[in-house]
């Protein structure tokens, strides 16, 4: 009888809750401090108030905006890991569920850093190259000021799905569904601002647009699901 008995996996998820907690504290401190400013921003998906009222690019290096940069690589990071985990993966050691695995999430939230910091500065040298600066940095104000409020959006379905086990794989699709709207929808509302300049510049914008926009994410997408393979 004992022979057939197997060990009980206690899973430690006090790393997770810390994080949550964290990410949380965050939003209230930033919400508390931009009062205003977060009433706009929480409407961005409804309106474009809060991207014309706050178009100037030194927003880019706010407090408010540097604030929220990392609740977004903290969502997105635990998105990363429960996806990973709703469609299959296991961790190292074979029983416990990937999502508990914080080692990986350090990885993926280091990635993400390096990523989004590093695509940064690539489009910044680019830009400079194209003679294109200030559309680039309209451009990329525009899209951390969306990646952010996807972020703080996705935040408490992170901390809903995380404590549930058997979640059905089309939750985290129809999420990443949502989420390529807003972006799409982020995208359409910066080429209609400016227009102008992309006319001018059309040849240079397509070739960004191709080597900063869509490639790297296919990477990150190709690195994604060869770790869930």
């Amino acid at each position: 009888m004992i022979e057939h008995l197997q060990p009980r996996i206690l899973e430690n998820n006090d790393w997770a809750t810390l994080l949550f907690v964290v990410a949380f504290a965050l939003v209230a401190i930033t919400k508390s401090t931009y009062e205003t400013r977060f009433s706009e921003f929480s409407k961005l998906i409804f309106s474009d108030k809060y991207a014309k009222i706050y178009r100037d690019t030194s927003n880019l290096k706010g407090s408010f905006i540097v604030g929220l940069f990392f609740v977004q690589i903290l969502s997105f990071s635990f998105f990363i890991l429960l996806t990973m985990d709703i469609f299959g993966c296991k961790s190292a050691n074979g029983y416990n569920t990937l999502k508990s695995d914080w080692i990986l999430y350090i990885q993926i939230a280091t990635f993400l850093l390096y990523f989004i910091l590093g695509k940064f500065l690539i489009e910044k040298i680019v830009a400079t190259s194209f003679n294109i600066d200030e559309f680039v940095s309209l451009f990329n104000l525009q899209k951390a000021t969306y990646r952010t409020y996807i972020g703080v959006l996705i935040l408490p379905f992170n901390a809903v799905l995380f404590y549930y086990d058997n979640i059905p794989k089309i939750v985290p699709l129809v999420i990443i569904g949502v989420a390529l709207c807003i972006s799409l929808f982020s995208y359409f509302i910066s080429i209609k601002t400016y227009q102008n300049i992309i006319i001018g510049k059309l040849f240079y914008f397509i070739l960004y647009l191709c080597a900063l926009e869509i490639a790297p994410y296919y990477f990150m997408y190709y690195w994604i699901t060869k770790e869930a393979a």
